[in-house]
């Protein structure tokens, strides 16, 4: 098990979640993110099941980061209450974990 893990979030537009991986990047909360979509999401919202199209965003960090980073989307996050979930990267190439550890070590 490695000390990382991937964080997601979704957003409206493509710009949106391109604006919340900058930042988090740019503070050193995340090593990199990739923005996905759109992509088709099906949820249960204000006691209605609903349907919408939005932008996925997956961002990799450490254990130890992630409540910067999460305290992070959720202030930057255009939503008032979006979905912001992490989970451990059990394993990944040595190279790669160690650029991730790397990259958000704090200045």
């Amino acid at each position: 098990m490695t000390e990382c893990v991937q964080v997601s979030t979704a957003t409206e537009t493509r710009e949106q979640a391109v604006a919340l991986a900058a930042g988090a990047v740019e503070r050193r909360l995340a090593a990199g993110a990739q923005v996905v979509g759109p992509v088709v999401s099906v949820f249960w919202h204000l006691g209605e099941q609903g349907t919408g199209e939005e932008w996925q965003l997956l961002l990799k960090t450490t254990k130890d980061r992630y409540p910067e980073l999460e305290s992070y989307l959720l202030d930057k996050h255009p939503w008032d209450s979006p979905e912001v979930c992490a989970v451990p990267i059990v394993l990944g190439a040595d190279r790669c974990i160690q650029w991730v550890q790397a990259s958000v070590e704090p200045a």
